[in-house]
């Protein structure tokens, strides 16, 4: 039998779109939906019997999402690689490559399982992953996909398709991507998409294959431009660019999903706008990889629908937001930008996640929604309301550790403490996987520099 919870003593943010705030709000669920929202003193006399969890005066938000992710990254912490790695491309090739070629069904498994802790730990409660493991294809997602089920999260996964790793790569990660999403198609929680790496490493003959292959709306995740190699190669090679590309194959829809679309041209966003695409940011990865940022004020202007993500970087996602406003400031030198673009980029991570698990009230706390809340432990020192919202999560909330996180009714944290993961224990396993990991990794050669499909043939012989 269910009882209802209620979730209290906060500032609740109803919407990440539009939203209201209710000081001194509460939020009660029942199962998986949630029933009631209002004053606690409301939500309460509804519910008198109602177990009780307490914001102890934070924010309560709907839980985040996360459009783009690396679960596979997360033992490459402290890897050295023992090579130079002078720009993007040579840290493509003789770190990300070399470790995803790497890892195996355990390491799969435990980095999946660690970076969906750490989702619960930040209050992430849908995350999209962008998985990719070349020795290891077959059955991968179904490891992806126990460890968000065993953390309680949702998720939209996939395989990331490549021509770097040969043609029975290429064809394997199309297999993977096309067996999970027949698997999935009526699963409420965990659903897929179809993963492309990125222009450069994507052959004509294989995206002719996913084109034709694919079932209708299964959309597709790619990285787009995340580095001028990506749009030089494309324009020189196949005389279009990584956008175009994807028109011309058919696969440019309102459920392609665009990581990075930093060097792009107008011509190219107004494409994307006009196909309904989705262009995700991902601020703190763009920065560390030094490969620039995406125009987000240019693309918005041009009708562009703009989410966010953390790109393997962590999986926290309300920091993200912080470092997307400090990087919009400092990059364009233009201290008033800002609040009237980077708001949306939460609405539109919902509204995409909603789309996909065909929740069209994900992101809202509201009678019917899905009981996915997040308390932030961010009492606010001055009024919040709907005007200021977002310039208390920039200044405020992202500074702050998240106390509670109930993904479909589910508390999977609670003050502070997980109920259905043991990060510690996570970690120790990590600590004896990671140098197999590691030494497998330092064993694998690399190719310099990586010219796209056509450099496959040399590439074997570097391995």
């Amino acid at each position: 039998m269910s009882y209802v919870t209620v979730l209290g003593n906060g500032h609740l943010l109803t919407s990440w779109e539009d939203p209201s705030v209710v000081p001194s709000g509460a939020v009660a669920w029942i199962g998986d939906r949630i029933v009631t929202i209002g004053s606690e003193a409301q939500v309460l006399a509804a519910h008198p019997d109602a177990r009780r969890l307490d914001a102890h005066g934070g924010l309560i938000l709907p839980g985040l999402v996360n459009l783009h992710h690396h679960f596979y990254s997360a033992l490459a912490r402290g890897l050295d690689p023992r090579i130079e790695m002078r720009d993007f491309p040579e840290i493509l090739d003789r770190l990300w490559w070399r470790l995803d070629r790497a890892l195996d069904r355990d390491t799969i498994g435990l980095s999946a399982r660690l970076s969906a802790a750490e989702c619960v730990r930040w209050g992430c409660t849908t995350v999209f992953d962008h998985h990719a493991s070349p020795s290891s294809i077959d059955g991968s997602l179904d490891l992806l996909a126990a460890a968000l089920s065993e953390a309680g999260i949702s998720g939209i996964l996939c395989y990331e398709v490549s021509d770097r790793n040969g043609p029975d790569g290429a064809a394997r990660g199309i297999e993977e991507n096309l067996r999970f999403l027949a698997d999935r198609t009526e699963d409420p929680r965990i659903r897929a998409v179809v993963g492309l790496h990125a222009s450069f490493t994507l052959s004509d003959e294989t995206l002719a294959s996913v084109a034709e292959r694919r079932p209708p709306g299964s959309g597709v995740h790619i990285h787009v431009a995340e580095h001028p190699i990506d749009d030089v190669f494309s324009r020189e090679t196949f005389g279009a660019t990584p956008i175009q590309r994807l028109e011309r194959f058919g696969m440019l829809d309102d459920r392609a999903l665009l990581a990075h679309a930093i060097h792009v041209v107008d011509a190219d966003y107004d494409l994307a706008a006009a196909a309904g695409a989705t262009l995700i940011h991902n601020p703190e990865s763009n920065a560390n990889n030094a490969v620039g940022r995406m125009d987000i004020p240019r693309a918005a202007g041009r009708g562009c629908a703009i989410g966010l993500g953390t790109d393997g970087m962590s999986s926290d996602v309300l920091r993200t937001v912080r470092s997307a406003f400090l990087g919009l400031r400092g990059g364009s030198g233009d201290p008033t930008l800002g609040f009237d673009v980077l708001p949306g980029l939460l609405a539109t991570n919902a509204r995409v996640a909603g789309r996909f698990l065909d929740e069209p009230l994900l992101g809202q706390l509201a009678p019917g929604a899905p009981a996915d809340v997040i308390a932030v432990d961010s009492a606010p020192p001055t009024t919040i309301d709907a005007e200021n919202w977002f310039g208390h999560l920039a200044y405020g909330a992202s500074d702050f550790r998240v106390r509670h996180t109930v993904a479909r009714g589910r508390v999977l944290l609670e003050d502070f403490t997980h109920a259905a993961a043991d990060p510690a224990a996570l970690a120790a396993r990590a600590r004896n996987l990671a140098p197999a990991l590691w030494k497998r990794f330092h064993e694998l050669g690399w190719n310099t520099p990586y010219l796209g499909p056509s450099a496959v043939a040399g590439e074997e012989s570097a391995r």
